[in-house]
């Protein structure tokens, strides 16, 4: 059976295209703009690059959408042991960001408290080994469906657990609080 055209491609195959596409909709390529964030607090943020940049301040940027299900990658720098910075999400108040008012996704290496160094879901899960991140571009893949959270750090899970603690949709921030702290390739994709 020959199938209709269109414009030379077979429909058979757009149908086998338009769900991908679709699914694609979703993600979102947000490095080299501030395009759908704001900024809260008084870090430095700005370009670089094509880069996030902040190396004075304290404060966040922060998606101008919620989410729920998602999953954020973000290859991020910081330039020493003891810069502080994270991903925050499913934030209850943008005014008040908080490792008790969202989920952390910790970037810091040299924490006084180990278990919420880099790689924690601070307050809620250590992570499961030390990787040093300073100096280097690194890569954070944080997935949440439902209860589920998944942190992986350079290629290694440092958390897979299941948490009800902050159950609603709400923004995406990137942090920073002390150091030099860049991101880049920031995607996000509801899930």
């Amino acid at each position: 059976m020959n199938l209709p055209k269109f414009i030379g491609t077979p429909l058979k195959l757009i149908l086998m295209v338009i769900p991908f596409a679709s699914t694609l909709a979703y993600a979102e390529n947000m490095s080299g703009s501030f395009d759908g964030w704001r900024q809260v607090g008084n870090a430095n943020w700005r370009i670089e690059n094509g880069e996030f940049v902040a190396d004075e301040g304290n404060g966040h940027l922060v998606t101008e959408k919620s989410y729920q299900d998602f999953r954020i990658t973000a290859e991020f720098y910081v330039d020493t042991p003891t810069a502080n910075s994270g991903i925050y999400f499913h934030i209850t108040d943008v005014n008040m960001i908080r490792d008790t008012t969202a989920y952390e996704a910790n970037i810091n290496d040299e924490r006084p408290d180990m278990e919420k160094s880099t790689g924690a879901l601070v307050n809620h899960m250590a992570p499961s080994e030390y990787i040093s991140t300073a100096g280097k571009w690194n890569t954070y893949d944080v997935t949440i469906q439902g209860d589920h959270i998944v942190l992986i750090l350079n290629g290694v899970t440092t958390v897979d657990t299941r948490n009800t603690t902050h159950p609603d949709a709400g923004p995406i921030s990137l942090q920073h609080l002390a150091g030099e702290v860049r991101f880049r390739n920031v995607d996000i994709e509801a899930l």
